[in-house]
């Protein structure tokens, strides 16, 4: 009998990585695609960090690494909150481990029980309620508005907070929005979960590197609640390393015992060569990572500056990550060659048939009455993605 467990039949499939399934499809049969939906840098790893990959095949790092981690990376990841983020970890608060989106499930799975409630901001990254669903834990979905730069507002905050809350899942710069909480913003959570002791923040920082209005501010610099903060980081998205699959949480001992127990059952510790170059790029001098942000910061303008001027697309500026997450809700109801676009999922699906160029639907995200698009491409092709979806827009009536 073909069945599986009840917990793999409750999970979504990804609509991120559907998308581009379905793009990869077409592209096969000859069709000219541009993909706006992939969530990862366009860049190559930079050299010196391939470098140090090659050196570490070379020097026979082959066999098994510690469950958290080589003590020289964990070391590198201590220096980089230090020197970039002022912040005081000791290598035993750091698990290292295969992706970020790994680090968020051993931290979920180690501190989540049963019916726990997990705060989740939306729009949310997608996977961040279905890992919660995988701890057994309910994710309480807030609603954050556009006027608001898709933030959770403190009275939001404190109205979602009930007794059985034991986590805050907060990302900054944020997947899908590029919104990004400032000082102030992050100060005044801090001073309410501060009223909550049982409250765990969960801060995803993946997006980091990609921030155009100034530092980056980490709630865990919060004295107040700073035992209570998880940090979720790694080098994919500054250092064009998806592929490598390194990701780190920065916690309390604590928790990154119970974070290196689990995964000790699970995979082990990640592979050892990838480990050897993520050491190059965390103690890299960061003009790689500075070339890349200025990139996407031309390209975030170019992307507010062509879709704030077609009908039906309302977005706010991005400041940071590389999304635009327009409320396109306005086209809702317009129709081409008698069929009619009703949601987010039927407007991504004619833009793909129609214009060639793919998008991920807001209701990936929480936010059914938006889309998401990656400006991770060349100027030419987002360029040529505007004109295309401006072309396909006018042709709805």
């Amino acid at each position: 009998m073909e069945k599986v467990s009840s917990r793999i039949a409750s999970l979504e499939e990804s609509q991120t990585i559907a998308m581009s399934k379905k793009s990869r499809e077409l592209a096969a049969q000859g069709v000219d695609i541009i993909s706006l939906s992939v969530g990862e840098p366009d860049f190559f790893t930079p050299d010196f960090v391939k470098e140090a990959a090659k050196k570490a095949i070379d020097e026979n790092y082959s066999f098994y690494t510690p469950v958290a981690g080589y003590k020289e990376l964990l070391e590198a990841i201590c220096n980089k909150l230090k020197r970039e983020n002022d912040l005081d970890y000791k290598p035993d608060q750091i698990v290292v481990s295969g992706g970020a989106k790994h680090s968020l499930s051993n931290v979920l799975m180690s501190i989540v029980d049963k019916g726990d409630e997990v705060i989740v901001p939306a729009p949310y990254w997608v996977s961040y309620v279905e890992l919660v669903k995988l701890a057994e834990g309910k994710s309480v979905v807030v609603n954050t508005t556009l006027e608001n730069n898709y933030k959770i507002t403190l009275e939001q905050l404190q109205n979602a907070i009930t007794p059985k809350t034991r986590a805050l899942l907060l990302c900054s710069p944020s997947n899908p929005t590029g919104s990004i909480y400032s000082y102030d913003e992050l100060k005044a959570i801090a001073e309410i979960v501060e009223k909550h002791p049982n409250i765990i923040v969960i801060s995803d920082e993946i997006y980091e590197h990609i921030n155009f209005v100034g530092k980056h501010q980490s709630i865990a610099q919060f004295e107040s609640i700073h035992d209570r903060v998880v940090i979720i980081n790694g080098v994919s998205k500054g250092y064009a390393m998806t592929g490598w699959r390194i990701g780190f949480s920065a916690s309390p001992k604590w928790i990154a015992k119970a974070c290196e127990k689990l995964q000790g059952q699970q995979t082990s510790g990640v592979c050892s060569i990838a480990q050897r170059a993520a050491i190059a790029a965390l103690n890299s001098d960061g003009e790689y990572t500075q070339q890349m942000r200025k990139a996407f910061q031309r390209r975030r303008d170019l992307m507010y500056e062509g879709f704030s001027s077609i009908p039906g697309f309302k977005l706010n500026k991005p400041d940071g990550a590389f999304y635009i997450f327009p409320d396109v809700s306005e086209l809702f109801g317009k129709q081409f060659n008698g069929e009619t676009i009703n949601t987010s999922i039927d407007l991504a699906m004619y833009f793909l048939n129609q214009a060639h160029v793919t998008v991920v639907p807001g209701s990936a995200f929480g936010s059914p009455n938006c889309i998401r698009l990656s400006y991770a491409t060349s100027d030419d092709k987002l360029k040529e993605a505007i004109d295309r979806i401006r072309n396909a827009v006018s042709l709805l009536k």
